[in-house]
C-alpha cells in the first residue's frame, strides 16, 4: 500500500505529466489567427511613400461650404485628407483626397476607365462612391446618405480645385 508520502509524489508526478502534455499539444488555431497572420506578413500598403504629399496641402482644394452644406475636416495625415458633408447635421456624404503614390493599385483601375468626370478618367463603386484620378491624386466622394446620389458625388468632384490638384507634386 502506497503511504502518504507516495500519494503526493504521484500526485505530483501526475500533475506534471498533464502540464507538460497540454503545454506541448497543438494550439487550436482561434477566429482571428489566420487574419492576423496574413496582416502581419502584408508588406504593401502599410507604410505611406515617403515621397508622399501631406494631407494639409489637400485641404486647400476641398470644395467650399455652399448652399446649407457644412464641410468638417475629419483626418488628415501623409497622403491623405478626409471630411465629413453635413446638411442640417447629418452626414450626407465622405469627401477624401489621397496619394496613390503608396498604393498604385488603386490609381490603376482608372486605366481602363470611359467614363471622366471633370475631365478626368472616373471610377464608381458599387452604389455609394464615386471617383477620379487627377495625375497621382485619388479624389473620392462616398455617399453617406441615401438621398445622396451619384449625380450629388459627380457634382462634389467637380467642385473639388481639381486643377489645383493637378498641379501638386
Amino acid at each position: 500500500m502506497i503511504g502518504r508520502r507516495g500519494h503526493r509524489i504521484l500526485v505530483a508526478l501526475l500533475l506534471s505529466v498533464l502540464l507538460l502534455t497540454t503545454a506541448c499539444a497543438p494550439k487550436t488555431p482561434g477566429q482571428f489567427d489566420q487574419v492576423q497572420k496574413e496582416s502581419t506578413q502584408k508588406k504593401s500598403g502599410q507604410a505611406v511613400a515617403k515621397n508622399a504629399t501631406q494631407g494639409s496641402e489637400f485641404n486647400k482644394l476641398f470644395p467650399a461650404e455652399q448652399a446649407g452644406y457644412q464641410r468638417v475636416f475629419t483626418q488628415e495625415k501623409k497622403g491623405f485628407a478626409e471630411a465629413n458633408l453635413k446638411k442640417g447635421g447629418k452626414v450626407m456624404a465622405q469627401l477624401a483626397v489621397s496619394d496613390t503614390t503608396s498604393t498604385p493599385s488603386a490609381a490603376a483601375k482608372y486605366s481602363s476607365s470611359t467614363k471622366k468626370i471633370g475631365g478626368y478618367p472616373a471610377a464608381t463603386l458599387g452604389n455609394t462612391q464615386t471617383s477620379v484620378l487627377v495625375g497621382k491624386y485619388q479624389v473620392k466622394v462616398i455617399s453617406k446618405d441615401p438621398s445622396f446620389t451619384a449625380s450629388d458625388r459627380e457634382d462634389w468632384i467637380e467642385k473639388f480645385n481639381l486643377s489645383g490638384l493637378a498641379q501638386l507634386k
